[in-house]
């Protein structure tokens, strides 16, 4: 009988304490996604064929390197028509470099043993921020791989710095990964506990507005790193997530269970019943009974039905009936 796969998370404020940084972001820090538009050369006739926008790039790259052409229909197979993406990081510096993912748009085979021609990025305002060039890597030895996307490791020079006021800032806003009300009440008495003052205040579920002492004007990066690595204790919804497929069930500790009975084929189960009439888990003519106390929690539900050996598919739904039946104080997601 296979068991079942429980995670019984929050089972004391202590053992659940995060640092800041782990749970919440500062607004305005965050990646730039990149994009160009370039070609791949030196294709062994696996590039585009005749697809008109990779004729005109091959004219239009030639006329600038200073090659004329009389013919403005230009076609090979060596050559493929390519999409490049990256990822411009926070506080970026012109001089670093960044990996970039090339992708074919024609109808070329294979990019393997091509090389990207001199590339421009763009972000999404328009403006440039990167150049890539250099020789594609497909990431397979056996050509049995999806050889129409390619990497280029370390392939493009950023050739502009992400302008930021950063260190001088006064007031930062602290953005929590998963908002809650009662998370963000927490984070900011531990902000204002450590600073001795009333520097933080949580503006909705999901914001604390941090004010920057005077100490550290002009210093927000010590600011900052002091205080991420603050320990707060994030609260969580109560919530149910089976997975029916692999029958696993994961379960906050907060999830609890009200007086209910439940019969489920052979399986009869009470919570908060009469412990007089029924053992707890006791076996009768076939029948297996199962009693729990008053208030108990998913956590002692899953144990109890795991020692009578009930299957993953049973328990969801058990844990489904239980909740149409308004007894189980929780929110139940299904994958």
């Amino acid at each position: 009988m296979k068991s079942l796969l429980l995670a019984a998370l929050l089972f004391s404020l202590d053992a659940n304490a995060a640092r800041i940084k782990d749970i919440a972001n500062i607004r305005g820090v965050r990646e730039n996604q990149l994009v160009g538009y370039g070609l791949v050369v030196g294709l062994a006739g696996t590039g585009d064929g005749k697809t008109e926008f990779t004729s005109k790039s091959m004219v239009r790259m030639l006329e600038t390197i200073g090659v004329k052409l009389d013919n403005k229909n230009v076609t090979s197979k060596n050559v493929a028509a390519v999409i490049i993406t990256a990822t411009l990081p926070p506080f970026a510096r012109a001089g670093n470099k960044i990996d970039v993912t090339i992708n074919a748009i024609g109808d070329a085979s294979s990019l393997a043993g091509g090389t990207l021609v001199q590339t421009p990025l763009r972000a999404a305002n328009g403006d440039v921020y990167a150049v890539s060039q250099g020789q594609v890597l497909m990431g397979t030895d056996n050509g049995k791989g999806h050889m129409t996307v390619a990497r280029i490791p370390s392939g493009a020079m950023i050739e502009r710095d992400v302008q930021s006021d950063f260190a001088a800032r006064r007031m930062f806003r602290m953005t929590l990964s998963n908002p809650d009300f009662t998370t963000a009440v927490r984070m900011a008495k531990v902000l204002n506990q450590d600073l001795g003052g009333k520097y933080a205040t949580a503006s909705d579920s999901s914001t604390v507005d941090v004010i920057v002492p005077t100490q550290y004007h002009g210093n927000a990066v010590e600011f900052l790193a002091l205080i991420e690595s603050l320990d707060i204790s994030p609260d969580m919804q109560a919530k149910v997530v089976v997975n029916e497929k692999t029958g696993t069930v994961v379960i906050g500790e907060k999830v609890k269970i009200s007086k209910v009975a439940i019969s489920h084929g052979s399986l009869t189960l009470s919570i908060g019943g009469d412990e007089k009439k029924k053992a707890k888990g006791k076996e009768e003519d076939g029948e297996r009974y199962f009693t729990l106390e008053n208030g108990a929690n998913v956590d002692d539900l899953v144990k109890a039905l795991n020692k009578i050996g009930v299957k993953p598919k049973d328990l969801i739904t058990i844990l489904q009936s239980i909740k149409a039946a308004g007894a189980l104080q929780a929110e139940i997601e299904i994958l």
